[in-house]
């Protein structure tokens, strides 16, 4: 919908996944009808959401009437995914495949950033991850780590790979132990059947699965978020790109500041250093007008490109340049340690 926002056709709440099901319930934004998509019904006669519980779950709650397409290709997904059909107002049968998202090849940075983000990850850890050729290669690195659990807020393909290997397994999750939570699905064809059914696989809404105390209730707690810039002081950016909006807010922050509250968390924004075929550095002296803040400074811990992996929770500004200039493309460090110098938070570059 990115360009109809831009043309002005459509419009752009920034609000927190986690917050979006309140929103629904108890604002003034209660659905007067919920289009939705489900599972055949079963002999019970309810239905699962499927791939979708996320804010699908708050909706069909709160709307006033409900109008269900039946897909006989919709997995019955298990969790908090149960609506029976005499609840639903309309049922439209149909038999089409669901949206696939295929994973895009990746480069010699995407699988530098997945082995900088492996080192961090202990084994044990619970992870939560996004979609893209970052997060795939984060789940590629990790072969050979040893009982990892799932609590996202999405999951495709790699997750799927790593559990049947038995990477993934969730025996040491210290809540929903042994299952994978998420609050929506998007993949291949093969993934959608493998969540047919699957007792390991559990659905929620994004109340719980981006509950900053849900988060950090599970120890070890690996949250991997990308970003479009980070500038010298540790902001974050990710929603708008040249002033225009690119994203949504999402579940970034949520799950920041979960696994920054869980016991052995592990907060990541893992960004290539370079975009524009190198043209642009993705670590920045200052955003250019126009660029929103979706993670502030105070937030950030680990910050990841292809160059290595820095710190910078705790550390003052001086520190967090010199971290971040130390990961930058070194075509762009030299610009970027006399634009802090210029601002008066660093002083001259030592000679190397």
């Amino acid at each position: 919908m990115r360009e109809a926002v831009a043309a002005g056709r459509a419009d752009f709440m920034p609000i927190f996944l986690s917050e979006i099901p309140a929103l629904l319930r108890h604002g003034d934004k209660r659905p007067d009808t919920a289009l939705i998509s489900v599972s055949p019904p079963d002999v019970h006669g309810t239905v699962s959401l499927g791939v979708s519980v996320d804010i699908v779950r708050a909706a069909v709650d709160s709307a006033r009437q409900i109008i269900a397409e039946v897909n006989a290709q919709m997995p019955r997904t298990l969790g908090d995914t149960v609506l029976h059909v005499k609840d639903i107002a309309a049922l439209v049968p149909s038999d089409r495949p669901l949206p696939e998202a295929r994973p895009e090849a990746l480069d010699a940075v995407c699988h530098a950033i997945g082995a900088e983000v492996a080192k961090l990850i202990p084994n044990g850890a619970t992870l939560q991850m996004g979609i893209g050729r970052i997060p795939d290669a984060v789940l590629a690195a990790l072969c050979d780590h040893h009982d990892l659990g799932v609590h996202t807020e999405m999951f495709s393909d790699g997750v799927m790979d790593l559990a049947l290997r038995g990477v993934i397994n969730g025996k040491r999750k210290s809540f929903n132990a042994g299952k994978i939570v998420s609050s929506f699905i998007i993949g291949s064809e093969r993934l959608y059947r493998w969540v047919h059914d699957n007792p390991m696989v559990e659905l929620r809404p994004t109340e719980f699965t981006n509950d900053p105390q849900c988060i950090a209730s599970h120890e070890r707690m690996v949250a991997i978020n990308s970003a479009i810039a980070v500038d010298l002081t540790g902001q974050v950016a990710a929603d708008t790109v040249r002033g225009r909006f690119f994203s949504g807010i999402g579940g970034q922050v949520d799950f920041i500041r979960g696994a920054a509250r869980s016991r052995g968390g592990v907060p990541v924004i893992a960004l290539p250093s370079t975009a524009k075929d190198g043209t642009i550095s993705r670590i920045q002296p200052v955003f250019e007008e126009g660029t929103g803040v979706v993670t502030s400074r105070g937030d950030v811990h680990w910050v990841v490109t292809e160059y290595g992996a820095v710190d910078l929770w705790g550390r003052s500004i001086r520190e967090r340049v010199e971290a971040l200039v130390s990961i930058a493309h070194p075509d762009f460090r030299a610009e970027l340690w006399a634009a802090a110098q210029g601002r008066r938070w660093i002083g001259p570059r030592p000679v190397a």
